[in-house]
């Protein structure tokens, strides 16, 4: 059986060599990209290998996700956005055109 790297698309990870990746010491960058670039397929392959549990604790702790990525993982995960740090983040920073 192929391991979970070799499963996912490499042009994913264009920053990095993925055979070379670790899967648990880069398990939030592999959760990262999946989520963002992935398809429905990888994005399974991917829970069963980390666990929602584990998947919900990495997304609900990155600094971006951008918004259409964002309402995806919502809706998908259960998670209210109030939950996401970059959600809370971004609507404490404020915007100097917004007066």
């Amino acid at each position: 059986m192929p391991s979970l790297t070799e499963q996912l698309n490499k042009a994913y990870f264009w920053d990095t060599d993925i055979r070379q990746l670790d899967v648990w010491q880069s398990k939030r960058l592999i959760i990262e990209r999946i989520i963002n670039f992935g398809n429905l397929h990888e994005i399974q392959l991917v829970k069963k290998f980390y666990g929602i549990k584990e998947i919900k604790s990495i997304l609900c702790n990155l600094n971006y996700i951008d918004p259409k990525t964002l309402n995806f993982a919502s809706i998908l995960f259960h998670i209210p956005k109030t939950k996401f740090k970059c959600y809370t983040r971004k609507q404490l920073t404020v915007q100097h055109w917004n007066y």
